[in-house]
């Protein structure tokens, strides 16, 4: 199978899948979602995001339709089916089904409804330098939360695109938050430096890892605000999600920035990528 898609214990090809138009995705984008991606048919950090995609469910007041473990085995299972081992593993979940209505319940008229997509897909080159751009964040304060409203991100992202760059950066006010579809960090004097978690940026599961290993690695770490002139006078800008571990950024808003730190910088990137490659080690 190329690529898979799953609703609800029906699954096939992405492209041969239907979903019911009383799906409330369909009238609020009401859910939440999470990935990751799997090498050697193995997906990575696991349990991190599956622990998000619940808490995420949690905070929007979604009950599950599974139990975690559940969960896990069916993925395990899932990505066995797709041809290339190298995927990348989508998982949603929606309120549940009916006629248009704000009001939701409980009850079983609206258990949630669970999707997975998987498609090939490699993680990105986290050695190859980005340009990028700056962006108003306008969103609105459940960022903290993985949910399916991210057209602020979706306008952030094809204003970066359109200016030839990778990635754009939110900021609120002089304050730097995350970026359209990943978190962003400086190094400054031997500290990685990262906003600190509350409802204005993701938790990401990358930026979990950078400061862990970080720390293992003998350097200093601080999550606190930062501003957007720290950012152009950081000794390294990186970017970083699941699927692009420690990207550095060359330039902001076409300006250059960071190369300050090329040894701390390469330090940690091999150190990111060596634990991808024993997560999802072939057997």
């Amino acid at each position: 199978m190329e690529t898979l898609g799953y609703y609800n214990g029906k699954f096939d090809e992405i492209e041969k899948m239907t979903i019911p138009m009383t799906d409330r995705v369909c009238w609020f984008g009401d859910g939440i979602y999470d990935a990751t991606y799997a090498h050697n048919h193995k997906i990575f950090d696991t349990e991190a995001h599956v622990n998000r995609f619940f808490n995420s469910a949690k905070l929007l007041d979604i009950v599950m339709p599974i139990e975690k473990e559940e969960l896990i085995s069916l993925l395990n299972d899932l990505v066995k089916k797709v041809d290339s081992p190298d995927q990348f593993v989508y998982m949603q979940v929606t309120r549940g089904s009916g006629l248009r209505g704000h009001n939701y319940s409980k009850g079983d008229q609206n258990k949630a409804n669970l999707w997975v997509t998987l498609t090939p897909s490699k993680v990105a080159d986290t050695y190859k330098p980005v340009s990028v751009i700056t962006y108003e964040d306008k969103r609105f304060l459940y960022c903290n939360v993985k949910t399916l409203n991210l057209i602020p991100s979706c306008l952030a992202a094809t204003a970066a695109d359109k200016a030839g760059c990778h990635e754009a950066i939110f900021h609120r006010g002089d304050i730097v938050t995350e970026c359209a579809h990943s978190n962003v960090s400086i190094f400054k004097d031997g500290k990685v430096i990262s906003h600190p978690l509350n409802n204005e940026i993701l938790p990401g599961t990358a930026r979990i890892r950078l400061l862990r290993f970080a720390e293992k690695l003998g350097f200093g770490v601080e999550e606190r605000e930062y501003t957007l002139d720290e950012l152009m006078n950081a000794d390294e800008v990186v970017i970083h999600s699941t699927g692009s571990f420690c990207i550095p950024v060359s330039t902001v808003d076409g300006k250059p920035v960071g190369g300050k730190a090329p040894e701390m910088l390469k330090t940690i990137q091999d150190a990111l990528v060596a634990d991808f490659e024993e997560q999802c080690k072939a057997d």
